[in-house]
């Protein structure tokens, strides 16, 4: 009976690895209070997924990135830690 009730458990949820460039951190190194660029320098294109190696950016979003309003640097933002996600 033990064992039947040990095994029958759900599997804790597996917690979701926080994305290497993630908006929280971005946020405390810069102190304006707009939405803050995802570039670290790292400037990079990768040919093999079209995205800056850096900040997991295309080549578009990096071009409108600065006329682009906090709405629209939200989205940005939103791609760019679910694009670091594992796929699977």
């Amino acid at each position: 009976m033990f064992l039947k009730k040990l095994f029958s458990r759900t599997p804790a949820p597996v917690p979701r690895m926080r994305p290497l460039i993630n908006l929280d951190d971005a946020r405390a190194r810069h102190v304006d209070p707009e939405v803050p660029s995802p570039c670290i320098s790292v400037c990079q294109m990768n040919p093999a997924t079209d995205l800056c190696s850096g900040c997991y950016r295309t080549v578009e979003e990096i071009a409108a990135w600065s006329g682009l309003g906090d709405q629209a640097r939200l989205v940005v933002w939103e791609r760019i830690e679910a694009r670091q996600q594992p796929q699977g």
